[in-house]
């Protein structure tokens, strides 16, 4: 066998344990790709079941918050002005409890957090009788006036705006009211929780009169 002929046969068999290292290395790469997305696939389904775990453990809040207002407003100090906003913000249970929070901040979701703060430090308990009020009541903050009135079972909240919000979170159903002052959405809510601050339940006026609640409600 010449020279050239053994050249030509390492040639083939170089060629040949190339095609089948190649092989072996694209098999080797295609099974550590499939390795690794089935991790990545297992992480996810982990991942889903934590945050469904994580879902039911987490307890529902029986409270609520409602945005009435959002302001900008400029405070002028001595480099110029100022920019920041207002937030008014209802919070309630729907059970008696019912609070209004007022606060400013530079950006709007600090301002709705800060508002919420306030709301629930300036809770009130609302004296209930059968999904509506005991009796009429005037409320009075600033400007703002709101008159609310019992109503009969299904005639719902006759209210707007800021009115019916407090009312709504307070869990009053049957009610009447008119605003008679300023329209500001502040000054009406701190009115309406003014009203329902000074409303005086059955069971007060009859231990006064020496009654019971039956005599009292005939």
């Amino acid at each position: 066998m010449s020279n050239e002929e053994k050249l030509e046969q390492t040639e083939v068999v170089e060629e040949v344990t190339a095609e089948a290292t190649a092989e072996e290395t694209t098999e080797e790469a295609h099974e550590e790709f499939e390795d690794v997305a089935r991790e990545k696939g297992e992480r996810k389904q982990r991942s889903r079941r934590k945050k469904i775990e994580t879902q039911e453990e987490k307890p529902v809040s029986e409270w609520q918050e409602r945005v009435v207002q959002i302001r900008r407003v400029t405070k002028v100090v001595k480099g110029g002005k100022k920019l920041s906003f207002r937030a008014v913000v209802i919070v309630g249970n729907q059970k008696g409890q019912v609070g209004v929070g007022c606060a400013k901040a530079a950006e709007v979701i600090i301002a709705i957090q800060k508002a919420i703060a306030d709301g629930r430090k300036n809770l009130i308990n609302v004296p209930i009788f059968k999904t509506t009020i005991p009796h009429p009541i005037k409320g009075v903050s600033g400007a703002g006036a709101v008159m609310l009135r019992p109503a009969a079972q299904g005639t719902g909240i006759i209210a707007g705006g800021a009115v019916r919000s407090v009312l709504e979170l307070a869990g009053i159903e049957n009610i009447l009211s008119k605003s008679q002052g300023s329209k500001s959405p502040l000054n009406a809510a701190n009115a309406t929780l003014d009203a329902l601050q000074k409303l005086t339940p059955f069971s007060d006026v009859a231990k006064k009169r020496g009654l019971t609640m039956a005599e009292l409600l005939n």
